[in-house]
């Protein structure tokens, strides 16, 4: 396929070697072998009057000429499948067409299940490619243009549409035998003291952050970490104290042997909140897709925090 002279699969080619930085990783990621893309970066050098990828060590850097086109690169990838995915009538049933959808781990752990299922009930070919939000949100735009759809929490501004996907709110995390628990709660000047596990997320955590510093709270913070996943191992066994969205610190209660506890001062809720970039709304698939994560939206804000987990207990009937 070209364009004005152009192989679009050098395009395709220039993406993968620019991101991966390396060829042979290029090529595993766009289905070619190691001498195919070896001749696309030959083709790409030629083209540019510039080598793009410079050995390095063991390894290849970006040349700054390469630098500079990896941001456009981005933005123009998905705006061009989007332009050739609009002439295709997406037909669930039938479609093998493959979703990406950026997100962090907690939301991940929360809307996996019931977004699977639905997938899985309406078509057997469609799937999707989930990827972690970048730790720097300058990238986010670019995530953005290049996925079908974000979920991140609010405080991230992006310009484009959205819509709530699910609230929660924080509790802290702590080992089940600190002994600072008193009848299954935690003092404020008890969680002031105690050293913190943090995840380095952004806006998220800000929010709290913030509320924390306008008491005079300033959190000792030995551990840090990227992801909320993990800060439940890392508190089990310690005297750690970590703040997790209720929905994900429920789920992993039991496995890592904590106790969940209320937060100890009044807080602002958390909004996860789901975007798509406005150059995609007449594609049939995306709106396909964007109806099924509307239902799970709608069930995922019907569920208890307990609830959310794999193979959840019954409720008792007077809960």
């Amino acid at each position: 396929m070209s364009l004005g002279g152009t192989d679009l699969n050098l395009l395709v080619a220039l993406h993968a070697l620019l991101e991966e930085v390396n060829v042979t990783r290029a090529g595993d990621r766009v289905g070619m072998t190691q001498p195919a893309m070896s001749a696309a970066l030959a083709r790409l050098r030629r083209h540019y009057g510039d080598d793009l990828l410079v050995r390095v060590g063991r390894g290849y850097e970006l040349t700054p000429l390469a630098r500079a086109l990896l941001p456009e690169v981005q933005r123009s990838i998905p705006l061009i499948e989007a332009a050739f995915e609009l002439s295709e009538t997406f037909t669930p049933a039938t479609s093998c067409r493959r979703f990406t959808i950026a997100m962090s781990d907690y939301a991940l752990a929360v809307l996996h299940r019931p977004l699977a299922q639905r997938v899985a009930a309406a078509t057997p070919g469609v799937s999707l490619d989930f990827r972690l939000l970048p730790a720097d949100q300058r990238l986010l735009e670019h995530v953005l243009l290049e996925y079908d759809f974000v979920v991140a929490p609010h405080g991230y501004e992006l310009a484009g549409r959205s819509r709530t996907m699910f609230r929660d709110r924080f509790v802290c995390v702590v080992d089940a035998e600190n002994p600072r628990l008193v009848d299954g709660m935690l003092a404020g000047d008890d969680f002031e003291k105690l050293p913190h596990a943090v995840a380095g997320l952004g806006a998220d955590l800000a929010l709290v952050d913030r509320e924390l510093s306008a008491r005079g709270i300033a959190r000792s913070a030995p551990v840090r970490t990227y992801g909320w996943l993990t800060l439940p191992f890392l508190v089990a066994g310690t005297d750690l104290v970590a703040i997790l969205p209720e929905r994900l610190a429920e789920r992993t209660r039991q496995i890592a042997a904590v106790a969940v506890v209320p937060f100890p001062f009044t807080q602002t809720g958390l909004i996860n909140s789901l975007w798509w970039h406005a150059n995609r709304e007449s594609d049939e698939g995306h709106a396909w897709l964007l109806g099924v994560l509307a239902e799970v939206a709608d069930e995922v804000a019907e569920l208890k925090p307990a609830q959310a987990g794999p193979d959840p207990e019954p409720i008792p009937s007077d809960a």
